[in-house]
């Protein structure tokens, strides 16, 4: 299969997208399928640049860049974030895209891939001008988007409030109440419970489930979070609560380390709104330190490309369950999946935020509301199904989990494809 060519020139996350369309290739090889179903899978089928202008609070201009990838719609309508972040790019769009796609395979959602970003930085930014964004960016990519042609979601630095601002940009346009056109919106304007905490829920399952094939119990494991956002927080609390020892964690600015455990819940009550709580403490460890650290379970949810073939070697755990996306190149795979260490993928682990997203969708489409224990059941369910279906794979293959997550989440795309016509 030919391979893309790359031009040079453009930043870091091209290697995100030529990763991710190198292990697609191999998936599809795998599995047998012809040159032309790589040719249509190894780019979003749509890409839309827009440009935005917004009128800020001091009475000045500025216009911001916006893009919104569909990956591939055989299936069904694409879903996926909005991310609002200075370093947003348009390969980086396209390769988490792509990903949104393969994570809806894997879980056998009826959905493909999308995502959307804007190159901003919301943290330099008022209400206002963060709401007249998150309208105008609707308006921009309006003709594109809907409940049955491509849903939304938050992302990077957006929120249920960014949400119900799009929600009702869109309801405007469209001229009829639209609860359906995207996800993560507040309980009030039609958002599911549980919505907050699905993607670090789907990661403690994970890890349920990494645990039981590692012959180990979450009582009394030894668990390593690097990252204490939405996902990492959530996720240190979840593993604490179940007696698990959280040994380590960290942030943007450094990590802390505690062999007998550290005390999650004051960590939780002094962490700032980004996350941050490293800053307080005087004895604190590099976060390059703290991936290596002895333990049970190191789960990756901060940024991309920490665990590489530099270090690779020095990991210590028996499991490395990937909360964060694209957290272990694939060089550091292959060498972990040499070493025995199990790894469960990002496409996988993190799956469980758009799972729960198209539970909003389905209850919106609805207009019938589940509890939360209807929600965690059902994620549950799909979740175990999703590890079980991975992992046999690749016992059956001889392959790690990140080529067996890629050949489950491709195939389900391919056939519709197929079935189409379109290959």
């Amino acid at each position: 299969m030919g391979r893309q060519n790359v031009a040079s020139g453009q930043q870091e996350n091209l290697d995100v997208l030529v990763s991710t369309q190198t292990v697609i290739q191999e998936a599809l090889e795998k599995l047998g399928y012809p040159e032309p179903v790589y040719e249509l899978l190894k780019e979003p089928l749509r890409l839309l640049t827009v440009r935005i202008p917004i009128k800020m609070d001091d009475g000045s201009v500025q216009v911001f860049t916006g893009y919104r990838a569909q990956h591939n719609d055989a299936v069904g309508p694409t879903k996926g974030g909005v991310r609002f972040h200075p370093d947003v790019t348009e390969s980086e769009v396209k390769a988490l895209s792509i990903w949104m796609s393969l994570k809806c395979g894997i879980v056998d959602l009826p959905y493909g891939g999308g995502k959307g970003g804007i190159i901003c930085d919301p943290r330099k930014m008022s209400f206002g001008e963060l709401e007249r964004l998150s309208r105008g960016y609707v308006r921009a990519i309006s003709q594109l988007v809907g409940p049955t042609k491509d849903v939304p979601a938050p992302d990077v630095f957006t929120n249920s409030q960014i949400m119900a601002w799009m929600m009702d940009e869109y309801s405007r346009i469209r001229e009829f109440d639209s609860p359906g056109f995207i996800t993560g919106k507040p309980i009030v304007l039609g958002g599911s419970r549980g919505r907050d905490t699905a993607t670090a829920k789907g990661v403690t399952i994970m890890i349920e489930e990494a645990a039981k094939k590692r012959g180990f119990d979450i009582q009394g494991a030894r668990v390593v979070v690097q990252g204490f956002g939405n996902a990492g927080s959530y996720l240190a609390k979840f593993m604490h609560d179940m007696g698990a020892k959280v040994i380590g964690i960290s942030d943007a600015l450094g990590a802390l380390h505690d062999p007998n455990g550290l005390d999650i819940e004051y960590l939780l009550e002094k962490r700032d709104s980004f996350g941050t709580v490293t800053n307080l403490f005087q004895n604190t460890i590099s976060n390059q330190e703290l991936l290596e650290l002895d333990c049970d379970i190191l789960v990756p949810a901060a940024v991309e490309n920490q665990i590489t073939r530099e270090n690779a070697d020095r990991i210590r755990a028996s499991a490395v369950v990937e909360a964060a996306n694209g957290p272990t190149t694939l060089e550091a795979t292959k060498i972990l999946h040499d070493r025995g260490i199990l790894i469960v993928p990002d496409v996988l682990a993190s799956a469980g935020g758009v799972t729960v997203s198209y539970f909003e969708w389905v209850q919106n489409n609805q207009g019938f509301y589940w509890t939360e224990e209807e929600v965690e059941t059902r994620l549950r369910d799909i979740m175990v199904q999703g590890f079980a279906n991975v992992y046999n794979t690749a016992q059956a293959n001889g392959v790690d989990m990140r080529l067996a997550a890629y050949m489950v989440g491709v195939r389900k795309m391919a056939e519709a494809s197929r079935f189409r016509g379109w290959v």
